[in-house]
């Protein structure tokens, strides 16, 4: 039995509940999405968890501009999109266990 048998997931995969979120699930998570999680995955996923967490939704560039001041250099949205292909804000929401985006695009 997965650990993520344990909570609530929409159809999407996205958990129902914020806050039955924690870190175990997450690699849970990483690992569904087929990601290797390095501290750079982490950085955004602990960082858009914040934002819904403050009432905000981030998008890309919001994303990208804060991983930038995080860890001290320019972060391209290339970068962002190897590390989550089916885009950053989705897969990091979906991993850090907030509701899923109802954004249309990146800006």
């Amino acid at each position: 039995m997965s650990v993520l048998d344990s909570v609530e997931r929409t159809d999407n995969g996205y958990l129902v509940n914020i806050g039955d979120w924690n870190e175990e699930i997450a690699t849970a998570l990483f690992a569904e999405e087929d990601i290797e999680a390095t501290e750079r995955h982490w950085d955004i996923v602990k960082y858009v968890r914040a934002e819904i967490l403050d009432g905000n939704e981030p998008n890309e560039r919001g994303i990208m501009k804060a991983m930038s001041k995080i860890r001290g250099e320019k972060v391209s949205s290339k970068l962002m999109y190897e590390m989550f292909p089916e885009m950053p804000s989705k897969q990091g929401l979906k991993i850090g266990g907030c509701p899923q985006s109802t954004r249309k695009g990146g800006y």
